[in-house]
């Protein structure tokens, strides 16, 4: 059992396969749900996201305005929660009701008064709001290794989640670093897996480029030979009186 740094057990890594790699997580997440339709165990399936970025998308230009705003509404919303609170140690209706309102009335003004001042102290060196996220270049997904053919036939037999198929399943066991694509070329690669026909097609043009190469090297070893026998005709001649 290994451990993970915070201390907790952590069970040993299955042996999983790649099945199919997109460039969006959508596209993975649509595909482990056709695997569950089909009725596949998906408990044994896993999308692992690689090339992983930091990307802040910026919102809008932030002023002392709106900062004081935003904290405004926060402080008011924080505000209200707290008088909810309190006001559940009150008995007259009309002290409820009191308590919450000056709660969100004192929650807005130090919520607008935060946000001012913490904004006014960063010397305009951050004058923009923005959302951060962090998100992968390639989202693989990976199958236990006994059920990769079970997975790819559900997979193929159903519709194809999407059309941005980055990398395709490769030949060899477990998942492959794929080569980078060409400059200029944008265009997404290939999608789907190769068939059954297909390897075989492929096994029997290998089987014929290997007996090519044997036929043109048993024909150059022929020539050879008749080189080596012209050769010694020629000198058994001139050795004659």
């Amino acid at each position: 059992m290994q451990y993970s740094p915070a201390g907790g057990p952590v069970s040993p890594a299955a042996d999983r396969r790649l099945l199919v790699s997109y460039d969006n997580y959508t596209a993975a997440q649509r595909a482990v749900d056709t695997l569950s339709d089909a009725g596949f165990p998906v408990e044994n399936t896993a999308i692992v996201g690689s090339d992983l970025r930091l990307e802040e998308t910026v919102t809008g230009r932030l002023t002392n305005g709106k900062a004081a705003l935003s904290g405004l509404i926060t402080g008011a919303v924080f505000g209200l929660i707290v008088g909810l609170f309190l006001g559940l140690f009150t008995s007259a209706t009309t002290s409820f009701f009191g308590l919450v309102l000056w709660s969100i009335l004192w929650g807005a003004i130090a919520g607008a008064a935060f946000g001012f001042t913490s904004h006014a102290f960063t010397g305009g060196t951050r004058d923009f709001s923005s959302r951060s996220s962090i998100v992968a270049g390639r989202y693989d997904v990976l199958v236990a290794s006994p059920m990769l053919d079970q997975a790819q036939a559900l997979l193929q037999g159903g519709v194809q989640p999407a059309d941005t198929v980055v990398v395709q399943r490769p030949p060899s066991a477990g998942p492959v670093t794929t080569a980078p694509a060409a400059a200029g070329d944008t265009a997404p690669q290939a999608t789907g897996y190769p068939l059954t026909e297909d390897r075989a097609e492929a096994r029997a043009g290998e089987a014929r480029a290997e007996e090519a190469r044997a036929e043109e090297a048993r024909a150059d070893e022929v020539r050879a030979e008749e080189a080596r026998d012209d050769d010694r005709a020629g000198l058994s001649r001139g050795r004659r009186p």
